[in-house]
């Protein structure tokens, strides 16, 4: 745990950020725990999106049809 990583080239001199290197930092890949995971920005897939907006709204539905009234046996 000892590596770490920075995605954005830094000038020592200054401390300012190399704004031609943005472009490069954009598709670093950071290495975390020795190589095992690799990070790196980038798009969320359509059928990502879509799974998480059906999950949400089969949420929306089922707290709207089954989770209501007292509960199990107060039916006063």
């Amino acid at each position: 745990m000892s590596e770490t990583t920075n995605p954005q080239t830094r000038d020592d001199t200054t401390g300012t950020s190399n704004p031609s290197d943005k472009a490069a930092a954009h598709q670093e890949v950071e290495e975390y725990g020795g190589g095992h995971i690799k990070a790196r920005h980038g798009r969320i897939n359509g059928w990502l999106i879509a799974v998480y907006a059906a999950l949400f709204l089969w949420a929306l539905y089922y707290g709207y049809t089954y989770w209501g009234g007292l509960g199990p046996g107060l039916n006063y």
